[in-house]
């Protein structure tokens, strides 16, 4: 084992955390709920779900499917050039997966966070120190929370990658609001809440004009969840402390790294984490507009300008979301930019839905927590459709260029599906 050094961090951070090249590539990370339809009070069992995706084989996009600690079912596609593209494909993936739960009287569930009482039901050994390690409070959001992120390049060279950063980090909080969709006491994103307050060492937005220094000051600065030799849970020390006694090695930093669950994430791309868990037919929308808003370069501008008064406005956002009228006028801005900026990057066919998402919620300075519950299940909120439109994003021909409680029994993942650890863009 050769001990770590801090030049080898630097090295590690700028050469792969913030690998640059020509932007264009989209990936998207979507979150959902399973619901037994003969059950809908409780979480549909991880091991009978696992059986009906194995039995149904792979995603015919490239998707892969994962599993949170509480059931939820992971769809992460490979990068695409463009949101349309890659719209496309999750869409198709989305729809090889439902097709199959439908067999079983299970269906996907879209929204940010879970009423229902949780299920721990992961066996890893990281997800058992992870529940160590962040305490009673962190089981909501490991079982009772959902996402959909967005996976866009770090930028052409170090300049435009600090340009994405920054911006990235500015869009967040109008993103949040835009797309809150976890209602609860005082807070129309659960979800965010559930974050932020978890462990803000590891959880709260990084932030800095250099990314390279600011993540490297972050990660050091972190606790240590967990030691991966012999799965030791909370051993009470930074990663910089660590260090210190020459036992970490580059794949410790490595793991390290992704133990941090920041809004905005450099993994080799920027992974935008603070979007709340979305149902059909808006799921694509929030792909689409952070796409627009960092790729192309007028609504890049446009965004920095819209964005700025509201770039510290986390907690606002996970209250307040668009009722905010600093959030909603910065997203009504930006919602503007990116419809206009959609068909540049050839991606006219989203436009009809971000089109109608703006019409329904962010003129309205609403957003999908505002909607009363539709009834369908027992203490589900979230968007439905006011009117029959069709903006669906249908399945395309592939581009050319291509309090909770253990279940006993419960099983470890499949060889066959991917792992927690394992990431999807390269």
């Amino acid at each position: 084992m050769s001990r770590l050094t801090i030049d080898q961090i630097y090295e590690h951070v700028q050469g792969v955390c913030f690998k640059t090249g020509p932007p264009g590539l989209v990936g998207a990370e979507t979150e959902w709920f399973v619901i037994d339809r003969t059950a809908p009070s409780r979480p549909a069992l991880l091991p009978r779900v696992q059986a009906v995706m194995e039995a149904a084989g792979p995603p015919p996009a490239g998707s892969r499917i994962t599993y949170e600690p509480g059931g939820q079912l992971e769809l992460s596609s490979p990068p695409r050039p463009g949101p349309a593209a890659a719209c496309a494909a999750v869409a198709r993936d989305i729809a090889h997966v439902t097709a199959h739960l439908a067999k079983e009287d299970l269906i996907l569930d879209g929204r940010g966070a879970d009423s229902r009482p949780s299920v721990f039901q992961a066996t890893e050994g990281r997800y058992r120190c992870m529940r160590e390690y962040f305490g009673e409070y962190g089981l909501r959001m490991m079982c009772g929370t959902a996402s959909l992120q967005v996976c866009l390049d770090i930028g052409a060279d170090a300049e435009d990658a600090a340009r994405r950063w920054r911006l990235a980090h500015a869009l967040g909080p109008v993103l949040v609001a835009a797309f809150a969709n976890s209602p609860g006491p005082s807070a129309r994103s659960r979800r965010q809440i559930v974050w932020e307050r978890l462990d803000p060492g590891r959880t709260a937005a990084v932030g800095g004009d250099d990314p390279v220094e600011a993540w490297v000051r972050y990660a050091l600065d972190a606790q240590v969840m967990l030691i991966r030799d012999g799965w030791v849970a909370a051993p009470g020390m930074t990663f910089q402390e660590w260090m210190a006694t020459g036992r970490p090695d580059l794949g410790d930093l490595a793991y390290h790294l992704s133990t941090l669950f920041p809004p905005v994430r450099p993994q080799g791309w920027l992974e935008l984490r603070m979007i709340d868990a979305l149902p059909e037919p808006y799921w694509p929308v929030p792909i689409a507009v952070a796409a627009a808003l960092l790729d192309d370069p007028v609504a890049a501008d446009l965004a920095t300008e819209a964005a700025a008064p509201a770039r510290d406005r986390w907690r606002q956002a996970a209250r307040d979301a668009l009722t905010d009228p600093v959030l909603a006028r910065a997203a009504r801005r930006c919602f503007a930019a990116a419809l206009d900026a959609l068909p540049r990057l050839g991606a006219e066919s989203l436009v009809p839905i971000v089109d109608a998402y703006a019409g329904r919620f962010v003129e309205r300075g609403r957003c999908p927590a505002d909607d009363p519950p539709t009834g369908a299940e027992p203490g589900r909120r979230g968007a439905r459709a006011e009117r029959p439109v069709d903006t669906a994003v249908r399945p395309a021909v592939p581009p050319k260029s291509d309090a909770c409680r253990t279940v006993p029994g419960t099983r470890a993942e499949s060889p066959a599906t991917a792992t927690e650890e394992e990431t999807t863009w390269t």
